[in-house]
């Protein structure tokens, strides 16, 4: 490598003067520091006999010194990959990125990172940015459940690409990761805020957004690592940033079972939430708009309050009450066997006819339907757990034997029209329930019976409580739900079940006849304790 000085002025003939321009020198000879800018020469090193020797010329330094430094720097970057034609490749992307480094006098590419990348044999010259790796890991992921699939692409569009989209992915940092969950903290407390002391118009901005809870963090954390996984095999990068960010963890909302205290709070923010409908209606016929928005705002409000917890479940009478509202239901048969043996939607509304033995009373878990982009799909179930043998008891095979001859009815009223889909459970012509409707469909059951609100899979919930209220061990019942082991069953419904333990302990204790003589001694605190006979 070398260094030169020369400037760009021209002669009469508007060719340059280089060298010859008296301005370069002093009186004295010695470079004019004034005048020309330096530049440095490299011979681009080979010893191929098919690549041709290159020379390269940079220059516009100030100085000297400047010249030789950025020299030195693309002398080391050149040197990186083998000699010959083994490295000639990658010499040429390096070239290119130090061309285009100059081009915006922007600082030269990183040797380390160009040893990185030539010891890991990723592009040299291409920078892949995370939103572009996603987009194809995505569209590569064939061997994944339609719904696992929406969810990472759910999680990438409205998470990941937004916050981490631009970045390089060799650059992509812990912090970068850090300071997306940190946005959506800061948004949960913005909402937060909005909703308690916000205008009509920030509330009304913010109608439709939901805080982001710490199991959808999980989810969202757990794509990004999933995909960086995949990134490090590909040699893309070398370390998974995801894995060494820190989250609360995401941990299943405890279920309540709706006790009488519970129901009366209900009904209290029910008769509130109907005053306050009653109220928009008015606004409405008044045409008072801004009292609509503020309306509509705080029944918002008041339905969040509804439920104390995400999953709720119902006592054993507001099951039979359930029950007894919908006995002339074509779909009870459905809600029957979900409530005593806690299927998943997806897999009652996957029950084939050819997966019961009515006579023994098993019913085989192997198919599950779900919806993906608004079309029904078929899958295996969940897990390997929930393709499983479930017992039925003599009712509930009855009811499935009386659905089954009503369903043949059905086909004979249809005629040619009829969809021989198979299933146990289908629409009027026989085709394939769709299993968002059907969560649509019990919710407008439940409201027509009056009952305090509990979600579809929560009757499953309610299938887990009521076998253990009958004394059924939690692995029979982990086993029965398709859990893949009973931590999961334990985890899920532990809170459920000490509130059934409680009042298991109750009524074991009201058997029990005694008489408490108010003053006396003898009992706990200091009550005697009198049997009904006198004794």
């Amino acid at each position: 490598m070398s260094t030169f000085k020369r400037c760009r002025c021209r002669d009469d003939a508007g060719r340059e003067l280089g060298k010859r321009c008296p301005q370069m020198h002093r009186a004295d000879g010695s470079l004019n520091p004034r005048h020309g800018s330096w530049s440095w020469r490299i011979e681009m090193p080979t010893d191929s006999t098919t690549e041709k020797r290159r020379v390269i010329k940079r220059g516009a330094h100030r100085t000297e010194g400047e010249a030789l430094a950025q020299g030195k720097a693309v002398v080391e970057l050149l040197a990186i990959p083998a000699p010959g034609d083994l490295g000639a490749q990658d010499r040429a992307q390096i070239m290119t990125l130090v061309d285009e480094a100059l081009k915006r006098r922007a600082p030269l590419p990183a040797a380390e990172d160009i040893r990185r990348r030539v010891r890991t044999g990723q592009p040299i010259a291409s920078r892949v940015t995370v939103a572009e790796f996603l987009d194809g890991w995505l569209a590569g992921k064939k061997d994944i459940r339609p719904t696992t699939w929406a969810g990472y692409e759910s999680n990438i569009r409205i998470y990941l690409k937004p916050a981490l989209g631009p970045i390089e992915m060799d650059k992509l940092r812990v912090q970068h990761v850090s300071a997306m969950f940190d946005d959506i903290d800061d948004f949960n407390d913005r909402l937060a805020e909005v909703r308690a002391n916000g205008t009509a118009e920030e509330r009304r901005a913010l109608r439709y957004r939901k805080p982001v809870g710490p199991a959808t963090k999980q989810r969202i954390r757990a794509t990004l690592r999933s995909a960086l996984t995949d990134a490090m095999n590909e040699q893309l990068i070398t370390a998974n940033v995801a894995k060494f960010v820190k989250l609360a963890s995401g941990k299943r909302p405890k279920g309540l079972i709706w006790t009488r205290e519970r129901v009366a709070r209900w009904r209290e923010i029910r008769a509130l939430i109907a005053a306050k409908e009653a109220e928009r209606a008015e606004a409405i016929a008044n045409r008072d708009r801004a009292a609509v928005v503020q309306l509509a705002d705080e029944i918002a409000a008041l339905e969040e309050r509804e439920r104390p917890s995400p999953v709720m479940v119902w006592t054993a009478a507001h099951t039979g009450a359930f029950l007894d509202s919908i006995t002339e239901h074509r779909l009870y048969a459905l809600f029957h066997l979900v409530t005593f043996v806690g299927l998943r939607r997806g897999e009652a509304c996957g029950l084939r006819w050819v997966d019961l033995d009515l006579d023994d009373g098993v019913a085989t878990i192997a198919e599950q339907l779900f919806s993906a982009a608004g079309k029904v799909g078929v899958g295996r179930p969940k897990s390997d757990a929930g393709d499983r043998d479930v017992a039925l008891d003599k009712a509930t095979c009855l009811v499935l034997k009386a659905h089954r001859k009503q369903q043949r009815e059905d086909r004979l009223k249809w005629g040619a029209a009829w969809v021989d889909s198979g299933r146990v459970f289908t629409r009027e012509d026989g085709s394939e329930l769709n299993p968002p409707w059907l969560t649509d469909l019990f919710g407008d059951l439940v409201a027509v019976a009056g009952l305090p609100p509990i979600r579809l899979h929560d009757l499953r919930h309610g299938a887990a409580t009521l076998a253990k209220a009958a004394g059924i061990d939690t692995k029979v019942i982990s086993e029965m739900l398709g859990h893949s082991s009973r931590k999961i069953t334990d985890d899920t419904y532990g809170h459920v079940f000490a509130e059934v333990a409680r009042e298991a302990a109750e009524a074991t204790a009201a058997i029990v006849p005694r008489k408490a003589a108010a003053g006396g001694h003898g009992g706990p605190g200091g009550l005697r304790l009198v049997s009904d006979s006198g004794a």
